[in-house]
């Protein structure tokens, strides 16, 4: 992993984010978390000001393919959709941990870790560079085997867009022009 990781950020590009649960464990493997992972981006996405131009939640990662914010940077976007769900995410488990449940869990709420510490961040230039991240995200499950086609995989941004059907996360909504009157004298 590099010591001295570098995000281009400023010129008003997309980001094709990657991140990964801690040690690709399947923790966003329940339909309620990666509903939970949803609603926190959604809170998310309203707080800090930026476009969803995309979105897949797998069982072990998340792509985004996000605008730059008005508040901050992805970076800190990132920082606090991952602790933030975190958060929400351990309270939840801890609270219906029983000692006959699955290590799998067990793990996650002794080390109390949830998701890698980085993320993947690809500057999206262009169209077609776009398009073709979107292309992926959407065809992820169905690569996965876990759908047979995109539209049944309802942790993704693909039926805003085959359907124009609203999803948990608004998508592709646009930050809206602010009109400043001046008054001249």
């Amino acid at each position: 992993m590099p010591k001295r990781l570098r995000r281009h950020y400023g010129a008003g590009y997309l980001h094709f984010i990657t991140t990964s649960c801690f040690q690709r464990r399947p923790l966003l493997g329940a339909a309620r978390n990666r509903d939970l992972f949803l609603q926190v981006l959604e809170q998310l996405r309203r707080r800090y000001g930026f476009v969803v131009k995309g979105y897949v939640v797998m069982p072990e990662h998340v792509h985004l393919l996000i605008s730059e914010p008005q508040r901050g940077t992805p970076s800190t976007v990132m920082q606090a959709l991952k602790q933030s769900f975190a958060r929400r995410l351990l309270r939840h488990l801890r609270a219906r941990v029983s000692p006959r449940q699955a290590t799998l869990w067990n793990t996650a709420l002794e080390e109390g870790h949830i998701w890698q510490r980085r993320f993947y961040d690809f500057v999206v230039f262009t169209d077609r560079k776009r398009i073709e991240k979107m292309r992926y995200m959407h065809r992820n499950p169905v690569t996965r085997g876990l759908v047979l086609e995109p539209q049944q995989w309802r942790w993704s941004s693909f039926r805003y867009y085959a359907y124009n059907e609203a999803g948990p996360v608004l998508v592709d909504e646009p930050r809206k022009a602010q009109l400043t009157l001046r008054h001249v004298a």
